[in-house]
């Protein structure tokens, strides 16, 4: 993540746990959030998947779905950010 690789992630909350231009700490690091969006899971497209790392829809399927299954109407929030900082551990 703090290498850049991934930019892109999806979360389903009830409400925004962050905020676009708010930066957070992740390991060693941070990053800043540039956008935060509400999108239904079929909206999801193949870039979103290569910038959240995940090799296919199927598999964000099964790991966004630890709150419960996952249909494509379901909304979730996609988090676009980058990495801006790192301290060495």
């Amino acid at each position: 993540m703090l290498a850049g690789d991934i930019t892109v992630s999806f979360r389903r909350w009830r409400r925004a746990k962050v905020k676009a231009g708010g930066r957070y700490r992740v390991g060693h690091g941070q990053i800043e959030v540039e956008s935060v969006e509400v999108v239904p899971f079929g909206a999801i497209t193949a870039a979103d998947l290569r910038h959240a790392g995940e090799k296919n829809r199927e598999a964000l399927r099964q790991r966004a779905a630890h709150s419960g299954p996952i249909a494509d109407d379901t909304l979730l929030f996609r988090i676009e950010f980058r990495p801006v900082g790192f301290r060495s551990p």
